[in-house]
């Protein structure tokens, strides 16, 4: 197998696979987004949500050979955690 192969299957799964099960981790997602009864499971899903996020930018990057998504992929997920702190401090002292 040559590389050129190599490059030609990780395409492939990207595209054919990883792709459309990120999209279907979105609407799942989205549907608890929406429909969560409780404030805890719509931070979660908005948590979930830009977890998807950075798997599609890191898709994107492997996809294009373009690592700058990775670096901005890394930002968003920090600053993603600490908005999840700042909801579950929130939460906390809301009871």
């Amino acid at each position: 197998m040559n590389p050129e192969d190599a490059a030609t299957i990780v395409e492939n799964v990207n595209s054919f696979v990883i792709v459309p099960l990120l999209a279907l981790a979105i609407v799942f997602t989205f549907y608890r987004l929406t429909q969560g009864p409780y404030l805890s499971d719509r931070v979660v899903a908005v948590d979930k949500l830009s977890g998807v996020a950075v798997a599609m930018m890191a898709a994107y990057a492997v996809a294009t050979g373009e690592m700058v998504f990775l670096d901005i992929a890394l930002v968003v997920a920090l600053i993603t955690f600490l908005g999840t702190i700042g909801f579950a401090y929130y939460i906390d002292k809301r009871r």
